[in-house]
């Protein structure tokens, strides 16, 4: 496969973005968006519940009673670490989890832009867990170097910058796997592909990243960034 090098655009890839959104409520895909919904949905709520839960058993023994004011202080310090930290564990657990559904997700997509299935090349679920696992250790093995950087004086004031790039890129790797992996294209060509096309990538994958640590709005981003993945992928393949 080759990409087309407007492909590489960011107002492009941002385009299709916003059509993963429009698309995503299409009657059409409507049956298989539930699945992966409902496990980002419930993986939210348990996280958010459990947090609160153990949060405020922390507050009530670390903080004496006479300092109970300082509670309206943690509590804001809690929901805003939550969404950080969120982005990361919640996101990487929901599409291992959903990783599945998303190729179907893709190639329902494909068939509803194309009306063609024959592109199609189904992937046996262990296959699809299996890449899920690799792009995991790929994305772990590179993210730790970086998180050491926040704590090296002088250069963590570049730290922030450095970890939105790379979750731009994670991200891009994570959403344009689907479509691709519908085609037979595994991990490592994948990142080959996507290389040639970083702007465009980086965009893409930022733009989910934003999304993906919005309170409640992260619930669809991820359908929504498989679908545009999808069409993007589609429209710029020069074969």
């Amino acid at each position: 496969m080759m990409l087309e090098k407007k492909a590489n655009n960011p107002l492009l890839a941002l385009s299709y973005f916003l059509k993963g959104l429009n698309l995503l409520l299409s009657k059409d895909l409507r049956s298989f968006l539930l699945m992966p919904l409902f496990i980002n949905f419930v993986l939210y709520m348990v996280a958010l519940l459990l947090g609160y839960h153990y949060l405020n058993d922390l507050i009530n023994q670390s903080i004496p009673g006479w300092l109970h004011w300082l509670r309206w202080l943690l509590w804001p310090l809690f929901f805003i670490s939550f969404f950080i930290s969120g982005f990361f564990t919640f996101t990487v657990l929901a599409n291992m989890l959903a990783a599945p559904f998303y190729g179907r997700l893709s190639a329902k997509t494909l068939k509803l832009i194309t009306g063609q299935t024959d592109a199609i090349v189904e992937q046996p679920m262990a296959k699809v867990m299996a890449a899920e696992f690799k792009r995991v250790a790929y994305l772990a093995t590179r993210a730790i170097p970086l998180l050491i950087l926040f704590v090296i004086p002088g250069i963590n004031l570049i730290a922030p910058f450095l970890w939105g790039v790379f979750g731009a890129w994670g991200m891009a790797l994570e959403y344009f796997a689907y479509p691709l992996e519908n085609q037979g294209i595994l991990f490592t060509q994948q990142k080959e592909l996507v290389q040639e096309i970083r702007f465009g990538a980086l965009t893409f994958g930022g733009m989910t990243m934003i999304g993906l640590t919005l309170p409640m709005i992260n619930i669809v981003i991820a359908p929504a960034a498989v679908i545009g993945a999808t069409i993007y992928i589609h429209e710029m393949n020069k074969n």
